[in-house]
């Protein structure tokens, strides 16, 4: 038996363009994805957002639901577009409206409420204006966070500022592959500057509140490990982690970036002014990290913007793609711990996308996301045994939902949805989840 510390928070982790569905119901405005995604080419069949899992109209139900599953916290985001359709100035209070009610409902139903501010859905009326590149951000972002400190702050205790600005950066600006959809290489530069600039805003202003609760941000984390131990491939996997971990994580917990990056990319490197790093080095509770793989790294030139290529493994993985390997969580976590010190921590997500087995009774016999979730339990579990100060593990995801570029393709849901019919049905990993949570191990 596995039983891990009283008070373990264990939950589930969804993102609002993912489940919401509406979009622009009640006032509110367009996002980036919601652009993106009805952009010819660019998502798996051209799904869309616009319905979801239709969490907008059906989010008592799905409370009920994480109830049943006896989660003890739950991760959701807000849309900035239902709280400022223009990106800034007018404020929609439908949008706060809807927010607040989904709160509430999770303290009735004893769930605490992890929010993360900002999940990619950036209001397309300030993409119009630059969007991340557009250093100007940084007070766009205040505003917005303020307001939900405002009305939420009384009961949320626990505020992540911003989920994987990597992927922000990379996917969005450099390759293109997700919203808005850009590949310019001195954009992505400083898009991801101005992310860390915003979340230091936004820990700075949560303070200025005078919010008693808890603030961090949540990065993604892949470990690099060398395809060989040539001098090049070594390099490589050092330049790969600066680039896509480092790059987030110094400036936050040691005020810098690694000397590696500025050396490298020269004049494309952002101009960073004086007074910045201190912003970003503004103190955090907690760390939140988002693991689902480890890359092997090979030098290769021309191999991305860092001449860094990733070699596939043999052995399992996920519809994604992506290399079933839980001893990299347990890695991740003491590495973060050894690295940046002894901050509280929790696994923001960690999932699988398997596709799921019914049986002719109906049941969903998702017997690899199963497996999956209890191995990575495991390496977190020998992560606390190592004396990592880890306070809980949220399964990304609560229920299927929109995957962004691959649409509706890649389920990774504890409840499946039938997209026809809005019918919701608890798998078994989701069974044996609630097990896990009601007995606190396995």
């Amino acid at each position: 038996m596995l039983t891990f510390p009283k008070d373990f928070m264990w939950g589930c982790a969804t993102a609002s363009y993912q489940i919401e569905g509406s979009p622009m119901a009640d006032g509110a405005g367009d996002s980036i994805w919601h652009r993106f995604s009805h952009t010819p080419g660019t998502t798996h069949n051209g799904e869309t957002g616009d319905i979801a899992h239709d969490h907008y109209n059906r989010y008592l139900e799905d409370i009920a639901l994480m109830k049943d599953l006896g989660l003890r916290a739950y991760r959701m985001s807000i849309s900035w577009p239902r709280i400022y359709p223009d990106g800034t100035g007018r404020i929609n209070q439908p949008g706060l409206d809807f927010y607040e009610n989904i709160i509430d409902a999770l303290l009735e139903a004893e769930i605490v409420p992890f929010v993360t501010i900002y999940h990619w859905d950036l209001p397309g009326a300030l993409q119009d204006r630059g969007g991340w590149a557009n250093r100007e951000i940084v007070d766009w972002f205040g505003q917005y966070a303020q307001t939900l400190y405002a009305r939420f702050g009384d009961r949320v205790t626990n505020w992540i500022t911003l989920n994987e600005p990597s992927v922000v950066s990379k996917r969005g600006h450099l390759d293109g592959t997700q919203a808005p959809g850009l590949n310019d290489y001195w954009a992505a530069l400083r898009v991801s500057h101005n992310l860390m600039m915003a979340h230091g805003r936004a820990v700075q202003l949560y303070r200025a509140s005078g919010g008693d609760g808890k603030i961090g941000i949540t990065v993604n984390v892949t470990p690099q490990h060398t395809a060989s131990d040539s001098t090049e491939d070594v390099a490589a996997a050092e330049r790969n982690d600066a680039f896509l971990n480092r790059a987030y994580l110094d400036p936050i917990f040691k005020g810098s970036y690694p000397d590696v990056l500025p050396a490298w990319f020269g004049e494309a490197w952002p101009n960073v002014r004086e007074g910045d790093l201190d912003d970003v080095h503004s103190p955090i509770d907690f760390l939140g990290v988002n693991y689902y793989t480890r890359q092997v790294t090979a030098n290769k030139r021309g191999a991305g913007v860092v001449d860094a290529q990733q070699v596939k493994q043999t052995g399992d993985h996920t519809l994604m793609g992506w290399e079933v390997y839980p001893d990299g969580l347990h890695e991740t976590l003491d590495w973060v711990r050894d690295t940046y010190g002894d901050i509280p921590l929790y696994v923001t997500e960690s999932g699988s996308s398997f596709k799921d087995s019914f049986d002719d009774s109906g049941a969903i016999n998702d017997n690899r996301r199963l497996e999956y979730l209890q191995s990575h339990f495991s390496a977190a579990h020998r992560a606390i045994q190592d004396g990592v100060d880890l306070r809980g593990y949220f399964v990304w995801t609560f229920i299927d939902n929109f995957e962004w570029a691959f649409g509706y393709s890649r389920p990774f849901g504890l409840v499946h949805c039938d997209f026809d019919t809005q019918k919701r049905t608890i798998k078994r990993s989701g069974h044996w989840y609630r097990d896990v949570i009601a007995n606190n191990g396995f």
